[in-house]
């Protein structure tokens, strides 16, 4: 799967790792494109490249949503 990070902080301050085809990703203004990974922890690792407060899309990567 395709990953990648919003550039814009949510409100609580994270940046949020979607796969492509979210709904969510669609309304970012600005996004990082990560990479391909088997497993959306590995796109957060990666993630945490550009951002220090990362957490996964509630929606597309549960497994990873922290907050």
């Amino acid at each position: 799967m395709r990953y990648y990070v919003n550039d814009n902080p949510q409100s609580t301050g994270e940046h949020e790792v979607h796969e492509d085809g979210c709904y969510w990703l669609s309304l970012a203004n600005s996004k990082t494109y990560l990479g391909v990974f088997a497993y959306c922890s590995t796109a957060v690792s990666e993630a945490r490249k550009h951002y220090s407060n990362v957490d996964g899309c509630k929606h597309c990567c549960p497994a990873c949503h922290t907050r």
